[in-house]
């Protein structure tokens, strides 16, 4: 399943933003339409130009007949629980679309001598998630599918306390007025709207992160992610030797994260030898 994972042009550049989505996604269209059977694709937005990324999304889907869409866990410093990307999110929502939501770095310095995909990838992972839980996305746009790489970033390991801290005292600001959302009532109704998400096990079959999505992931929202060609390849067939020899996998899980869980997520897949 491609995509293109790395923001499309400079945040002052929005013209070149939507011809390098446009030429990405009709790159990978022509990839999948030679080998439909070994190609799938998520369509890269210009976000945050919501117009732009509206219009091709519409594009992706019904022209180029696009597996789902991918935007980053920030635009430019625009994350996707913003109010102003409520439109996207319906068109989605009314396709029944599967989004990826890739990590990039968040805006800021790294810190020195940690790159940021050492740290800043799986925090801002994180931090798109939440922000879409606390601000209901995926309540109010319930067909919508959404994956996060690599196991979630830290969310399957912080879930209780992240669902106990969303129901902290907070105080609204002039320059931030938004940032008191409507939370679920009560910390397991937000544990559950995390549990909406589905997460790929790229980078993550260690023994310590893949237990812990296990536990919290809903078993059929597990799915097998290698991160190739951002990695060595031998550090994906690693990757694939460590999730295939888990210890602990329940008959059929494996078969579920490795085709399964894509299949029921995709159905053009069930039918691709």
């Amino acid at each position: 399943m491609l995509s293109y994972a790395a923001p499309l042009a400079g945040p002052d550049d929005p013209d070149a933003a939507r011809a390098t989505a446009r030429s990405v996604n009709e790159y990978t269209a022509e990839l999948v339409k030679n080998r439909p059977d070994r190609f799938g694709h998520f369509a890269a937005l210009p976000l945050p130009d919501v117009d732009a990324a509206l219009a091709e999304a519409v594009h992706a889907l019904d022209v180029l007949h696009a597996d789902g869409v991918m935007v980053l866990s920030n635009a430019h410093g625009r994350y996707p629980g913003e109010e102003a990307f409520e439109p996207l999110w319906a068109e989605l929502d009314a396709r029944s679309a599967v989004v990826l939501v890739h990590p990039t770095a968040p805006t800021g310095a790294p810190l020195p001598q940690v790159p940021p995909p050492l740290a800043d990838f799986p925090y801002d992972t994180t931090r798109a998630a939440l922000h879409m839980t606390v601000r209901g996305v995926l309540r109010r746009y319930p067909r919508v599918k959404v994956i996060l790489p690599h196991a979630g970033g830290f969310l399957p390991y912080a879930a209780s306390r992240f669902a106990l801290a969303a129901h902290l005292p907070r105080t609204a600001t002039a320059d931030a007025p938004d940032t008191v959302p409507e939370v679920p009532a009560a910390p397991e109704d937000f544990v559950t709207d995390l549990r909406r998400f589905y997460f790929d096990t790229a980078i993550s079959p260690g023994p310590a992160t893949l237990p812990c999505l296990l536990a919290f992931a809903a078993p059929d929202h597990i799915l097998y992610g290698s991160d190739y060609p951002m990695l060595p390849e031998d550090w994906s067939t690693g990757f694939d030797t460590a999730l295939d020899t888990h210890p602990d996998w329940k008959p059929g899980q494996l078969h579920a994260v490795n085709r399964g869980n894509a299949e029921h997520l995709i159905p053009r897949l069930a039918y691709a030898p």
